[in-house]
């Protein structure tokens, strides 16, 4: 057809061979964050995504290293893959270990990005489809009809209390219950959490941890509505991130309520919230600490290098196809709720409210 998108023509658009364009869609390695990411943006612009049958292509060049498999192959769903990619420095790496387990037993990978339940059923294919791998957030539309179909799944930072299925996640809760202990151990007293948590409930877990260190910690913290912990910066681009995380200091300046740290839901925020704090005039972390969380390369290339939890990417993605392996082996076991260690990272964006920084640890990974 003539409105066909084709993967050269995704090649042409980007500026790379149509061999690097197979490798993106098919979700093998040997590219790079950067060119991935470019890869997968260009393909969602031109809707290739959303051509039936899409990925199926591009999945027929992976090998089987046993033809008695007939070439199955798992689906991976990202169908907020627009937003998602502009976090490819973590999904980027989900997806790394995913493709390389399902190539230790030569099993394929079908990378499909179809938000609507009535051409991801023309997409589907279940005959030659092991199951089903979820990433990120997804509808309970599109989750109900996977179930109803009867494909086996398991999703990765994604939980739907109306689909029972297995999940994999970072320890969420734990980590940032730690990560704010330690900066109460700093002397840190007046402390902020900001991300929206209704967005996943990854960063509804973090919150709560933030929120639960507070309390047993500092006795005070328990008489503190949810706003007076919260700040739910508006929008999800940057820019109004910035924006609002700017007007909400000026606010806490003019009353001089600025808290001492700012525990932030992921890297991408923490880093937005840094540039928001010095285009202010305010020193990070001098005047105010900041922490991360993901570990995304960008977090330790920023000035000062930011203080995080190092989520295992590549081993969410690599347990993942694991619990899915097990599933499909064994239906009517229970099912699991799995959830990996984060180590935690101290660097150079917090610092003690009073003491030498000296005492501030860096880049060591705290096991306690």
């Amino acid at each position: 057809m003539s409105n066909k998108i084709t993967m050269q023509q995704i090649a042409d658009s980007v500026g790379v061979s149509k061999f690097v364009v197979s490798k993106t869609l098919s979700g093998k390695g040997g590219v790079s964050e950067a060119t991935r990411e470019r890869v997968i943006a260009a393909a969602t612009q031109l809707g290739y995504f959303t051509q039936k049958h899409a990925h199926m292509h591009a999945a027929k060049t992976e090998p089987m290293a046993d033809a008695s498999k007939n070439r199955q192959s798992v689906l991976l769903l990202m169908p907020n893959i627009r937003f998602q990619t502009k976090e490819s420095l973590y999904w980027g790496r989900v997806m790394d270990g995913i493709s390389a387990r399902l190539e230790q037993d030569g099993y394929g990978m079908i990378i499909v990005s179809e938000q609507s339940v009535e051409h991801f059923v023309d997409i589907l294919n279940p005959s030659g489809i092991l199951g089903l791998i979820g990433v990120g957030e997804i509808s309970t539309s599109l989750l109900l009809e996977v179930h109803r179909i009867g494909l086996p799944m398991v999703l990765v930072d994604h939980e739907d209390a109306l689909i029972p299925t297995d999940t994999i996640f970072a320890n969420n809760y734990e980590s940032v219950y730690r990560l704010t202990k330690h900066l109460i151990g700093m002397g840190h007293r007046r402390m902020m959490f900001i991300g929206n948590v209704s967005y996943s409930r990854s960063f509804l877990d973090r919150f709560l941890g933030f929120r639960s260190a507070l309390e047993e910690r500092l006795p005070e913290a328990r008489k503190l509505a949810k706003d007076d912990l919260l700040l739910s910066p508006d929008g999800l681009e940057q820019a109004e991130h910035m924006a609002s995380v700017k007007r909400w200091a000026i606010e806490c300046m003019n009353r001089q309520a600025l808290p001492t740290a700012l525990v932030c839901a992921n890297d991408l925020i923490a880093i937005g919230t840094i540039r928001a704090l010095e285009e202010l005039g305010l020193s990070v972390p001098e005047q105010i600490s900041v922490t991360g969380y993901d570990n995304i390369e960008d977090a330790y290339r920023i000035d000062p290098p930011l203080t995080t939890a190092h989520v295992p990417k590549e081993a969410l993605g690599k347990k993942a196809v694991e619990r899915l392996l097990g599933r499909i082996a064994n239906k009517n076991e229970p099912l699991e709720k799995i959830m990996l260690t984060c180590d935690l990272l101290y660097r150079g964006t917090t610092y003690p409210v009073h003491g030498d920084r000296t005492a501030e640890r860096h880049s060591k990974p705290d096991r306690d």
